[in-house]
């Protein structure tokens, strides 16, 4: 197997851990531990699922792992398209493993006052959760910010489809935009979903891609462009 090749695949694996992770933790398992509205409710589901509530904490720290590898990873992966911009997918990345990394801090506490019980435990442990639903809700702009980068590398290394990386890129700028929207427009959640649909598809196709063709065959052999190359200047 080319070398770019498996690198893509391996990267491709870290993007695939972390959405699987975060469909599992956010998705599934946290609405069965938190009630928005019903504080009682919410420390009743922690106390008499506590393992559940524990496996939600692994789940985040699985997202923060898998992400950070990515981030990694894709760094690796297009440092010579432009090593600069393959530094932005890593930097974006990793503060968004750090989003994660708070809010597993913040659940793993709202599990600890439910098995130990710190003054109102209800309250504490609904603040804690709404505070790490915040936390993801600004977090939004980091986990846009990555895919933007990630798509120019897309459309400059000519690896992927042109299409996916202008997704990416879109997806990313959307993103952006609906951590804003969320808190300006509180009433229209819909459109801040909206704007984050067209990234959903684009890290979709990009995880399908990276395990499935890696990269295009046609270019495995030749050297991508680089905006960092330096000639030689005869004196």
């Amino acid at each position: 197997m080319h070398a770019l090749t498996r690198t893509a695949r391996v990267t491709g694996l870290f993007y695939l851990g972390n959405a699987i992770t975060a469909v599992l933790g956010l998705l599934i398992v946290r609405p069965q531990l938190f009630a928005a509205d019903d504080s009682n409710a919410t420390l009743a589901n922690l106390v008499t699922h506590e393992s559940l509530a524990r496996a939600d904490v692994a789940l985040e720290l699985g997202m923060v792992v898998t992400q950070t590898l990515a981030a990694v990873w894709f760094y690796r992966l297009f440092r010579t398209v432009d090593s600069f911009v393959a530094s932005g997918i890593a930097a974006f990345g990793l503060v968004s493993a750090v989003v994660g990394l708070v809010s597993a801090a913040l659940r793993a506490t709202a599990v600890g006052v439910s098995v130990d019980p710190v003054g109102d435990a209800a309250a504490n442990v609904q603040l804690l959760y709404l505070v790490s639903d915040n936390v993801w809700g600004v977090g939004a702009l980091f986990f846009g910010l990555w895919l933007i980068p990630m798509g120019w590398c897309v459309l400059r290394s000519g690896w992927m489809p042109r299409v996916l990386g202008w997704i990416l890129v879109g997806g990313g700028a959307g993103y952006v935009l609906s951590a804003f929207i969320r808190y300006l427009a509180p009433d229209v959640p819909v459109l801040a979903e909206a704007l984050a649909y067209p990234a959903s598809v684009g890290e979709v196709w990009m995880v399908g891609y990276l395990l499935i063709r890696g990269v295009r065959r046609q270019t495995q052999n030749e050297v991508p462009p680089t905006v960092h190359a330096s000639t030689p200047v005869a004196s």
